[in-house]
């Protein structure tokens, strides 16, 4: 019997997924457990594995189609079985299949299917679609942004006048037979209105990838900037688009407020030399968050309609800055592990993040975050809480700095001498914890970095 298969639900705040690549073909055969497809979501690219095997009789969302969470993108079944019924009975979205190109584009678009090819002699009706937008299908378009062809001046030959790629094909320039490129590079020349054809190719067999792309797109005159109407647009969507909201609603839900703290890191330089830098900084601060969140329980806590509830556990976040956004991925239990254990944890989820290869256990359920910026040059920063914790530690980079010290002397006299300062801020959610035991959880973070010995 025929599967359907949906766009999965990656994370809570997941509401749609865009497919990047299938990786079986069409009529291919579909192993359980085996690579099906990549996509993208919110927050990542990741690569979704078969539940089922058999063949892939028919993809219904190709590349670079957005389709709601569990909204049909494909049917895999036996060869020869007949799924007109499946793709003709809507999905949980509303949305029906269809056995035709035209009535998937057509339901991609939230319009009604195009009308059925005119009768011999009849001129055929143009490729227009309610609201003055031209039908084209997914492979088609694809096709078009890869070979540089503006395809809103073609007449389709597909179905009701539908463009397809074969139309595309036809109309490619001289010169652009070959031009390839992968899905991610065609939609980054697409956000950034670069042709791919004068781009060259790095990829595999000469393919453009993204890469490419950010390098001919860095590569122009200095001042240009994407145009729409004389103004530099940025589209708000995927990352970018969740981040916007939920810092919003972190901003207006929460009673934000901020303690900061100087650092003396002399001994946590120290220590670090003596492991032979098989830890960095980040990880000494990340330890003694943790330890300082078991000391400090009002601020391992969330807000809940019953009450505060303050946390057993210790998941800590550790944000990670991406191209396109900021992730936060979440350690796990990160109190029942040692310094060296937490180190390697950080670092596996930072390389899973960067490489796209992030599950959504993998950045959910956390307790209190760490956002580090010291790396970019910024000494103090204020971050915005990420809800529903209670609290994240905004870290600054380590500066030599003067630091006047007692001679020891009663006369009160003081010696400046340099030392490495690192400065702290604590933002807060004040519905959750007072101000007193919230200034005594940083104090006792900076307790330990300056006593780092304590956290082994």
């Amino acid at each position: 019997m025929a599967e359907r298969i949906i766009m999965p639900k990656q994370g809570l705040q997941m509401t749609e997924g865009t497919i990047i690549e299938w990786l079986v073909p069409e009529g291919g055969e579909v192993v359980e457990g085996k690579p099906l497809f990549s996509m993208e979501t919110d927050k990542l690219t990741i690569t979704i594995d078969a539940m089922v095997s058999g063949t892939l009789l028919k993809i219904v969302a190709g590349p670079g189609v957005t389709v709601p969470i569990t909204g049909l993108i494909a049917v895999v079944g036996k060869p020869g079985e007949d799924i007109s019924a499946i793709l003709a009975v809507p999905d949980e979205t509303g949305r029906a299949g269809s056995a035709g190109a035209a009535d998937v584009a057509a339901a991609r678009l939230g319009l009604s299917a195009p009308a059925a090819p005119a009768s011999s002699g009849e001129t055929a009706a143009e490729p227009i679609a309610a609201g003055g937008r031209r039908l084209i299908s997914p492979r088609a378009k694809l096709t078009a942004e890869e070979r540089g062809v503006d395809w809103r001046g073609l007449r389709g030959s597909g179905p009701g006048g539908m463009i397809v790629e074969r139309d595309i094909l036809a109309a490619v320039p001289a010169g652009g037979a070959g031009v390839k490129a992968t899905p991610l590079a065609t939609k980054t020349a697409a956000l950034a209105g670069i042709g791919l054809a004068g781009v060259p190719g790095t990829g595999i067999r000469g393919k453009i990838t993204r890469d490419d792309v950010e390098r001919a797109r860095q590569g122009r005159a200095a001042g240009r900037a994407f145009e729409s109407g004389g103004k530099k647009i940025v589209p708000m969507k995927g990352m970018r688009k969740i981040i916007a909201e939920r810092m919003k609603q972190s901003q207006n839900e929460n009673a934000q407020t901020t303690h900061r703290v100087s650092v003396r890191m002399d001994e946590a330089v120290r220590l670090r030399a003596a492991l032979e830098k098989a830890v960095g900084y980040n990880d000494l601060i990340a330890m003694a968050a943790v330890r300082a969140l078991r000391d400090f329980p009002e601020m391992n806590a969330e807000l809940t309609p019953e009450g505060i509830w303050q946390k057993e556990f210790v998941n800590l976040g550790v944000a990670v800055a991406l191209d396109d956004g900021l992730i936060v991925p979440v350690v796990k239990d990160a109190d029942l592990l040692s310094l060296k254990e937490l180190a390697l944890a950080v670092k596996e989820l930072a390389d899973k993040a960067r490489k796209g290869g992030l599950q959504s256990d993998d950045y959910s359920g956390g307790t209190f975050t760490l956002s580090n910026l010291g790396m970019f040059g910024l000494e103090e920063f204020t971050a915005i809480i990420n809800p529903p914790e209670a609290g994240i530690l905004a870290v600054g980079m380590i500066v030599d700095t003067p630091v006047a010290l007692s001679c020891g002397e009663d006369d009160g006299k003081k010696v400046v001498e340099i030392h490495p300062v690192m400065k702290l801020t604590l933002s807060y959610d004040h519905r959750v914890v007072d101000g007193a035991p919230a200034a005594k959880f940083l104090v006792r973070i900076k307790e330990y970095l300056e006593n780092p010995y304590k956290m082994l």
